[in-house]
């Protein structure tokens, strides 16, 4: 099965809508909340008045932040640890009075329906201080009166560097020296589905079924944010109508757990519009950098230098973990002797920023691609040669991770791949030198990813399968399907290692924390890599314990002769018993008796690089400052693909996010308030199918050695390097180097008119 294209084992489900998601499973006469958010930027609740809000019929109860729990809790998708150094920041409030961003939750209304819980809102009267607003991380981090968080004078959440080599010595040594300054937008993640949950107690405990991509961390956090035992939170999560990361975060899950508890256990579900995802929920991490490089005459990179900036928003979530890991990819892929990095997290007045695809990667990518096109510019030097020159090959570790390491290394052949596919040394050439107002061009971008989150974390997998009476296998994981396909490939590497048909595997799409296997969840792309690994060895449990069952069946045979094959037991070369007839005698023999099932819990200490690039050829216009992508590429080396079909499909969906993060998508807000301008789908700019060129897909296949079965990281890389890809093919065609993202109509005029080509007047 490992290398088929078999069909979605989810699709029929999702297709004829039978499958339920957390909306189609709310119980009759449950209870509607719906949250009270500020209407400034920093400041402080000075008075709230919710008598007229609770005198309305149908309003059951009203909460504001004098009736939660004190204690601050942490909110981001990270396995916990023991060691409270290596523990997230705790700094949330299930409600708040000091009001940190526009949209701050402040109250929350319980109410028979939808439409009394709004018209509630309407009726509590809110007075506030006001503080200054700061949205720009290089300006917070000077300091601010009252700072955002008490413990943090001067705004900065954490910073961290490292230093390889000699950087001043290695920069005296180089030719020529090259600096430039970049910068990330706040994008959303705009799923489908927008947060969801409800909650109810059931004898004594709380239960809370939500739209999560990380259910047993729901149900730690929810613990921790009520102040009750862990044990006594159940988590279950439905089919989930996609995450990209913000649903690696826990969202409302915990305060609609303290609305049931409000209300005597009755069910309360807390639905928030697609305005509130986008205000309320987590955004990527706008991040400025400072890079600096010294080459020397053959263009060999000698020394590199990175600061970045990035910004935190009103609270912690992943906080730094994203501007780190920017930092670790510094020190990867090019080959340099001299190295610094040094990063920022700053906490500003605007929307929280958290998880996204890519965690950081898809920033500092686009720093970094940019950046080394512009080196190769400086000492005119083809950027793919550049990159050929400087790229190490082969395997190779980082200096300070050492277990995050390229086992297999397969970029030069992506390269060739894209640029063969792009016609690059053909372009480059026939675009030199253009005039007129379209102009087309060629650019390139690579990148690395690491696989799963080990060793800077934990890496854990739970796994559990069951031989049925028909010889059929129940799969039960805790790993979660977010509509990336994992339960198909789970099904297919539990098919390959029991030698049997997908037919036969019967995978639960759902996660019930009293049920499943313990297991962190859908992030980090580690899921075919870590999840993957606890599959496969307890798929070869059970096949060991079904082999030596059916020794017992088979007393006259060695068992070394005995092998699982096609839903038999074979001996010696022949059929010996049936699979169906040997799980009949497993539960029902008189003297037999063994239901055969395995269970493991899988600790994966390692780690392994994924790699890949993205090729495009752009028209420009200039005049309207328009960009069309005409074709574009992505190439990656994941290892062996489990599902070549599924592989294609993720590279589709990220490619897509990255043209988006390229050229269109940005979060507006008020420079005063910080209130979101565009936080809709009206005015937030995604691509549409009419925007989108044809994909062009492929992949180099090597076989990673400490891959379960070959394969590496896919879920989050295609996402990453397609907008500097972009921008980098604008540079060819222009001659104009755009170093903020996204490209927009606004911002390419303006770069062109200060450089005269076009007019300053030209309309």
């Amino acid at each position: 099965m490992i290398g088929k294209s078999v069909p979605r084992v989810d699709a029929y489900e999702k297709v004829t809508g039978r499958a339920k998601f957390t909306e189609d499973l709310i119980p009759q006469g449950c209870l509607t909340a719906k949250i009270l958010h500020a209407s400034i930027g920093n400041g402080i609740v000075t008075s709230i008045d919710t008598k007229a809000a609770e005198a309305l019929e149908g309003v059951v109860k009203v909460v504001t932040f004098k009736d939660v729990p004190d204690h601050c809790y942490p909110t981001p998708g990270h396995p916990w640890s023991v060691e409270p150094a290596h523990q997230d920041v705790a700094d949330r409030n299930l409600l708040t009075g000091r009001v940190r961003y526009y949209g701050d939750d402040i109250a929350a209304v319980i109410a028979e329906d939808e439409i009394t819980a709004s018209r509630a809102l309407k009726l509590i009267r809110v007075e506030y201080e006001e503080y200054p607003v700061e949205i720009h991380p290089r300006k917070s981090m000077q300091g601010s009166n009252p700072p955002i968080h008490f413990d943090k004078k001067d705004n900065v959440l954490a910073r961290s560097n490292y230093m390889v080599g000699d950087v001043e010595k290695g920069m005296k040594e180089s030719e020529t020296i090259v600096r430039g300054t970049y910068k990330t937008p706040i994008v959303q993640h705009c799923h489908i589905e927008n947060p969801i949950s409800y909650a109810y107690m059931e004898k004594g405990r709380v239960v809370v079924v939500t739209s999560t991509q990380i259910p047993h961390i729901v149900r730690r956090v929810v613990g921790q944010a009520l102040g009750i035992p862990w044990g006594r939170v159940r988590v279950i999560k439905p089919y989930i109508g996609g995450g990209f990361g913000n649903k690696q975060d826990v969202l409302y899950e915990p305060l609609n757990a303290f609305l049931t508890t409000q209300v005597g256990g009755r069910p309360v579900k807390l639905d928030i519009s697609r305005e509130e995802t986008f205000c309320n929920t987590r955004t990527r991490h706008s991040i400025e950098f400072d890079l600096a490089a010294g080459v020397d005459k053959e263009g060999r990179l000698l020394a590199k230098d990175m600061h970045s900036y990035s910004n935190q928003g009103a609270y912690a979530s992943h906080g730094h973990a994203i501007a780190a890991n920017g930092l670790t990819s510094w020190r990867l892929q090019y080959a340099c002797p001299n190295i610094r990095g040094e990063a920022y997290t700053v906490y500003t007045n605007t929307p929280v920023a958290g998880a996204m695809r890519g965690y950081g990667i898809p920033q500092v990518c686009f720093a970094i691609e940019c950046f080394m096109d512009d080196v190769a510019n400086a000492i005119h030097m083809d950027p793919l040669e550049f990159r050929r020159k400087n790229l190490i090959q082969g395997y190779y570790e980082d200096i300070y991770l050492k277990p995050i390491a390229a086992n297999s290394n397969g970029i030069f052949e992506c390269l060739k791949k894209g640029a063969d596919y792009i016609r690059w040394d053909e372009k480059r050439k026939e675009y030199a030198g253009q005039s007129g107002s379209i102009r087309r061009g060629v650019g390139m971008a690579l990148f690395s990813y690491k696989t799963g989150v080990w060793p800077i974390s934990l890496e854990i997998s739970g796994a559990r399968l069951s031989l049925n009476q028909d010889g059929s296998v129940q799969v039960i994981l805790g790993a979660t399907e977010i509509g990336q396909g994992a339960d198909t490939v789970f099904s297919q590497m539990v098919a390959e290692t029991l030698q049997t048909d997908m037919e036969h595997v019967h995978i639960m799409s759902t996660q019930d924390t009293d049920i499943s296997p313990f297991d962190t969840g859908a992030y980090a792309s580690r899921q075919t890599f870590v999840t993957g690994t606890a599959v496969r060895h307890c798929a070869e449990i059970l096949r060991d314990k079904i082999l030596a069952y059916a020794k017992t069946l088979l007393p006259d045979i060695d068992t070394t002769e005995l092998e699982l094959r096609d839903n038999w037991i074979w001996a010696g070369g022949e059929r010996a018993i049936s699979l169906s007839a040997l799980a009949e005698e497993s539960y029902y023999s008189l003297t037999n008796s063994s239901v055969l099932t395995a269970e493991v819990s899988e600790q994966v200490k390692r780690n392994t690089i994924a790699t890949g690039c993205c090729f495009a050829e752009v028209e420009v216009d200039l005049k309207l400052g328009k960009i069309k992508i005409l074709h574009i590429i992505n190439v990656h080396d994941s290892g062996k693909l489990i599902n070549p079909q599924l592989a294609e499909m993720q590279v589709q969906g990220g490619m897509s996010m990255g043209m988006g993060y390229g050229i269109s998508e940005q979060l507006l807000l008020d420079e005063k308030t910080g209130r979101p301008l565009n936080g809709n789908l009206l005015d937030y700019k995604m691509m549409t199918m009419l925007d989108t060129p044809e994909i062009k897909v492929d992949f180099v296949e090597l076989n990673d050695p400490i891959g379960p079965y070959g394969n590496k990281a896919l879920g989050e890389p295609p996402a990453i390097p397609c907008a500097p890809a972009i921008r980098n093919a604008v540079l060819h065609a222009t001659g104009i180097a755009f170093n903020e993202n996204p490209l927009t109509p606004q911002k390419l005029i303006d770069g062109f008119r200060k450089h005269g080509l076009i007019a300053a007047d030209s309309r």
